[in-house]
């Protein structure tokens, strides 16, 4: 699977054009704030339907405009084209694949795998639980559709709930708590094996890249840890009223669960130095990768996004080395950068790019 081109109009900073995108590899080399990154942002919204950056549509509209479009031609794994289309106007957002309207995200994100390496994925290591709960469910919705759905009614559920807490309609807990448990349990399980499958891959990754031997592994702490059943953890929630009641919140639940990075009895997240943490972000994506080609049974296409700037050469080359399993990749780099290390370019698309403009090299 791989995009054969992609086309824009009135997004952000770039000229309105149509460009061809048919390799491996695609390169974009120019300097910060030409439109590297926001060409990433646009493929990234054809395949989910929403930005790894903009909080909402409106601000990737380009300055003084109210609306855009972006278009792709998509090359299945059979050699047939899709054709995708998204447009934002008047505040709603269509998407499209060979003219018939997606309603429903979910319909959306199982169609073209897209796993993005960006700066703030380094949020994963030093970051807040959330965000390593995000990195999880996210790893996990890639190629599990019954999680996916469990964490959408989860949280419905969850704002039921709290809605009922906080207007004191204390005679709908019950059945609130009761599905609750039943689907909280189920994203518990399915939490625990992944951390499990993670660690495995994981671990030995981290070593052989960074040339080091160390314990780092992820522990999972469910916030329902002693919980072996929905019924354990009904007899939780009912335990946890008073408090509930008192912060007018469900002061317990998988929302709360913990996801941290140990080095052996250390917390990565206070002893690692910023180049390590980096690594480390670098190769949760890596994995997430392996995860979703071994679940997933498809190649995902990589965006990755001037995150091998600060690793050197030959680091950048181990890492290169490491990152397969995909179908197609797009790179960005500024121009003094050696493009790859140990890595074969020769097949490769190169563009460069400035004030929103892309001239093939």
């Amino acid at each position: 699977m791989k995009f054969r081109s992609l086309g824009f109009h009135n997004f952000r900073n770039l000229e309105d054009s149509l460009i061809p995108t048919e390799a491996k590899h695609v390169v974009l080399v120019g300097s910060n704030g030409q439109g590297k990154t926001n060409f990433l942002e646009a493929l990234y919204l054809l395949c989910y339907g929403s930005s790894f950056r903009a909080v909402t549509l409106n601000d990737v509209c380009r300055h003084g405009e109210k609306n855009f479009s972006l278009t792709a031609v998509v090359e299945d794994e059979d050699g047939s084209n899709q054709n995708l289309f998204l447009r934002y106007s008047d505040a709603k957002r269509e998407i499209r694949i060979d003219g018939k309207e997606i309603k429903d995200r979910r319909d959306l994100i199982y169609n073209i795998p897209c796993i993005v390496f960006s700066h703030d994925d380094i949020e994963f290591i030093r970051g807040t639980p959330e965000s390593r709960r995000r990195f999880f469910d996210q790893t996990l919705s890639l190629y599990d559709p019954l999680y996916f759905d469990d964490l959408r009614r989860y949280r419905a559920l969850l704002k039921q709930r709290n809605a009922a807490i906080k207007e004191d309609y204390i005679a709908l807990l019950d059945l609130y708590n009761a599905q609750l448990a039943e689907v909280g349990y189920a994203i518990q399980t399915r939490r625990r094996e992944a951390v499990e499958e993670f660690n495995a891959i994981f671990t030995p990754l981290y070593n052989k890249i960074s040339r080091g031997e160390s314990g780092m592994k992820i522990v999972y702490k469910a916030s329902w840890d002693e919980c072996h059943s929905p019924s354990e953890i009904v007899t939780k929630l009912e335990n946890s009223l008073a408090r509930d009641m008192r912060q007018q919140t469900t002061t317990c639940g998988v929302h709360r669960d913990q996801f941290t990075l140990m080095d052996g009895r250390v917390n990565f997240s206070v002893s690692g130095s910023t180049g390590q943490m980096r690594l480390a972000s670098l190769i949760f994506r890596i994995v997430q990768i392996e995860t979703y080609r071994q679940k997933g049974k498809k190649s995902p296409i990589l965006l990755v996004d001037d995150v091998l700037l600060e690793m050197d050469t030959e680091r950048r080359g181990e890492f290169l080395k490491e990152l397969s399993g995909y179908s197609q990749a797009f790179f960005t780099f500024l121009p003094e950068e050696q493009y790859f290390a140990k890595f074969d370019n020769s097949s490769a698309l190169i563009y460069s790019v400035e004030e929103g403009r892309f001239v093939g090299q």
